[in-house]
Formats: structure tokens, C-alpha cells, sequence
């Protein structure tokens, strides 16, 4: 294990390789633990919950949370100690949030559990960090390729939450779920190991950060407002309705180790197309990219109002993790577009915090439209935000056009 290097600006594609490896096999350890507080988090909201379900998602609300609220002071930390010790500090969080949870399950505290989930949200923001830690000291022509190797660990991380959920589940019976969080303290055990083999500098700190425009004159743009409510839109429309999926399916009689595959192909569905996203959002554009993002939701709702098969809820959930990927990349791409470069740090930042919270928000609501209203409530509130998504490209559009009118034609 080398000492981590102090310079900045170091261009070593070697060892940006080697680091995106661990990332990578980081990511889909560390990222795992989305997955099993997705696919168990709301059944055990039920399990603990007395006769009032409608609180069963908040576990997943406050672990949105976790990443909303951890996502500042995770790019603080590794900042100033270094991402190794950064990531190590971050997968200690997850380690504690797994067993605080076996704890509260053990004990019946149905808030504990909450806590224990936002501790792994937290831990869940260093993980997000993983990314762009691939890129540090990556050449320009490396750096595409090294986010991508993360992003397939995302992919693995679909497949190593769930069936670590299937594993460990009944591990305890018959106290349910709570071996789950066993299972995701050990992986973030061995996360923690794993990150003492990332070798990278500390980031470069903004010698500014309050340079450029104010953030109100940023955020009243009508490309951030578009690109961002489309953001918010795909998002929080995938965790409504994700969220609500697996009470729906053990509600119509389906086990939860049948519930948890469905969240599976889901989250490979999320990650999977991330390898060539970027390929579309060049070749068609980023509107054209969001839009059939938009599409690929309506599709989610449609086919779940079709039908209470398992059928539905699998290619249901498939299409959800389909719109999310389309809809959210290409909306962040367009975000991007929105700041100078001494205003990315805050206009990043204002960007995430809105997102994850109105996210939060919707895994939060899922519950309780779900246990007032039904299943296929749940599917047609969709359909309104999709509406409203589309109304708000059609105005940047034509925002676009007042701002850079085509030439008038020329006589013939």
C-alpha cells in the first residue's frame, strides 16, 4: 500500500486504472447496501409498524436523506484527510448503520431503524463520491472510461444487494430482515478493507467559492429550471414508484425473495445502460434523450396498471430503471450546461440538495399513497409529472428559440 500523494494535478493513467478496479469493485460492495435498504426497508416498516402502515417507506426516506444531507460534508472530508481515509471513514458509517439496524429490528423500535438507515445513507454519500475519485488522476482520454468501470460496478451492485437480502434474510428466524443487515455490515466491512488500496490525492479545493453569479440568478435560468425539473421528475418518480413495488408485490401474494429479484433487475436496469447513455445523449441530444426517458416511466406505469402478474411488476420495474437512466443523465448533461466553472461547487451542490430532497420526499409519500389510496394510485400519479416534465422542455425550447432567433431567408 503506497502513501496517498499530495499533488494535485498529477496525470498517471497506470495508476488510475489500478484505482478504477477498486472503485469499481468498491462500488458494487458499497453500493449494495442501496439495494438491500430499497428492497427490505419498506417490509420492514411493516414488519415494525403497528396497525398504521402509512409510514412503512420512511427507513427508505431517511436513507435518501442520508445521501442528501451526506453528500457536503462526505466532499469536505475526503477534501481535506484524502479519499482513502475519506472512503474508509465512509464505509465505517455503513458498518454501523447495518448493525444499529439489526439492533433496532431486534428490539421492535421502528425509529431506531430509521436512524440506522439515514447512518447508512450517509455512508451511501461517500460511495456516490467513487465516481468522480475514478477520474482524479485519469488522462482526458481515460477519464470516460474510468467512470465507466464504475458505473459496471453499480451494475454488480444490483446483483450483490438482493442476493445478499436472499442469503442472510433468515438469518435470525423467526426475527425477519434482520440478517439482511448483517449481510450489509460485512460488505461494508469489506469495503472498508478494500479503500485502503485506493491511491489518489486530495481533490483541489475551489480557491473561490463564492465566485461567479449569485446562485439565485444560476437556479432562475430556464435551462437549470427545465433540466432540473426533469432531474427531479425521473428521480423522484423511479423512488415513488420503486419504493411502493415491493409492499405492492407482498400484498398480492408474492414472497419477498420474489419482491427482492424484481428490485434486482430494476437496479441492473438503472446502471446497465450507463456504458453507452453518453453515446446517445451525443449522437441525439440530450432533450431527445430525457424525453424518451419520460416515455420509458409512463411505460413503468402502464404496464403496472395492465395487471398484478409477476410479469408486470418484473417488466414494470425493468422500465423504471430504464427511464430513470435516460431521464436523469440526460437532465444532469443539461445541468451542466447552466454554470461557469468558479460556479460549479455551489451550483452542484443547490443542485443535489433539491433532487435528493424532493426524492426523499417521494419514498416517503409512496407509503402513504400506497396504503390509502392502493397500487394503482401509486402508478397513475405518474403520469401528471411526466405531463408537467414534457411542458417544461417544450418551454426551454421555446425560450431557446426567442433567445437565438434563425436568420431570416435571404431572396431567391
Amino acid at each position: 500500500m503506497t502513501a496517498e500523494p499530495l499533488h494535485t494535478h498529477m496525470v498517471d493513467d497506470q495508476l488510475a486504472k489500478r484505482n478504477a478496479v477498486v472503485l469499481a469493485i468498491g462500488q458494487a460492495l458499497g453500493g449494495a447496501q442501496a439495494s438491500i435498504v430499497i428492497a427490505t426497508g419498506g417490509l420492514v416498516g411493516v414488519y415494525l409498524l403497528a396497525d398504521d402502515k402509512s409510514l412503512a417507506t420512511l427507513p427508505v426516506t431517511t436513507f435518501l436523506a442520508g445521501i442528501a444531507l451526506g453528500v457536503a460534508p462526505a466532499a469536505l472530508i475526503t477534501g481535506s484527510v484524502g479519499r482513502r481515509l475519506g472512503f474508509m471513514i465512509g464505509a465505517a458509517f455503513g458498518i454501523a448503520g447495518g448493525l444499529t439496524a439489526v439492533q433496532a429490528i431486534f428490539a421492535n423500535a421502528f425509529w431506531l431503524f430509521c436512524a440506522a438507515t439515514f447512518i447508512g445513507g450517509i455512508a451511501g454519500a461517500f460511495v456516490h463520491q467513487y465516481r468522480f475519485a475514478a477520474a482524479d488522476v485519469a488522462s482526458e482520454d481515460f477519464k470516460p472510461k474510468a467512470i465507466s468501470w464504475v458505473l459496471a460496478g453499480g451494475v454488480f451492485a444490483g446483483i450483490v444487494g438482493p442476493q445478499t437480502v436472499i442469503a442472510f434474510k433468515d438469518l435470525f428466524l423467526p426475527i425477519e430482515f434482520a440478517g439482511a443487515f448483517v449481510g450489509q455490515a460485512v460488505l461494508m466491512v469489506a469495503t472498508l478493507f478494500l479503500m485502503a488500496f485506493v491511491t489518489l490525492p486530495k481533490p483541489a479545493s475551489a480557491k473561490d467559492t463564492n465566485g461567479g453569479r449569485p446562485l439565485k440568478e444560476i437556479l432562475a435560468q430556464p435551462k437549470f429550471i427545465a433540466s432540473a425539473g426533469c432531474a427531479i421528475t425521473s428521480y423522484a418518480l423511479m423512488s415513488f414508484v420503486m419504493t411502493a413495488t415491493p409492499l405492492a408485490m407482498v400484498a398480492c401474494g408474492f414472497t419477498p425473495g420474489q419482491a427482492t429479484l424484481a428490485i434486482q433487475w430494476h437496479i441492473i436496469a438503472m446502471f446497465a445502460p450507463s456504458f453507452f447513455t453518453g453515446n446517445l445523449i451525443n449522437r441525439f441530444g440530450k432533450t431527445k434523450i430525457v424525453s424518451v426517458g419520460l416515455l420509458l416511466l409512463s411505460g413503468c406505469a402502464t404496464v403496472s396498471l395492465m395487471g398484478i402478474d409477476l410479469a408486470n411488476f418484473n417488466i414494470a420495474l425493468i422500465l423504471l430503471g430504464l427511464g430513470w437512466n435516460f431521464g436523469f443523465i440526460g437532465a444532469t448533461a443539461m445541468v451542466t450546461e447552466c454554470y461557469r466553472p468558479e460556479e460549479r461547487s455551489k451550483a452542484q451542490a443547490a443542485n443535489d440538495f433539491i433532487i435528493f430532497g424532493c426524492v426523499g420526499f417521494a419514498s416517503l409519500m409512496s407509503g402513504f399513497v400506497f396504503e390509502h389510496f392502493g397500487w394503482a394510485a401509486v402508478n397513475t400519479i405518474v403520469f401528471p409529472f411526466v405531463i408537467l416534465a414534457f411542458l417544461l422542455l417544450a418551454w426551454l425550447s421555446k425560450m431557446d428559440a426567442k433567445a437565438d432567433p434563425k436568420p431570416a431567408p435571404g431572396p431567391a
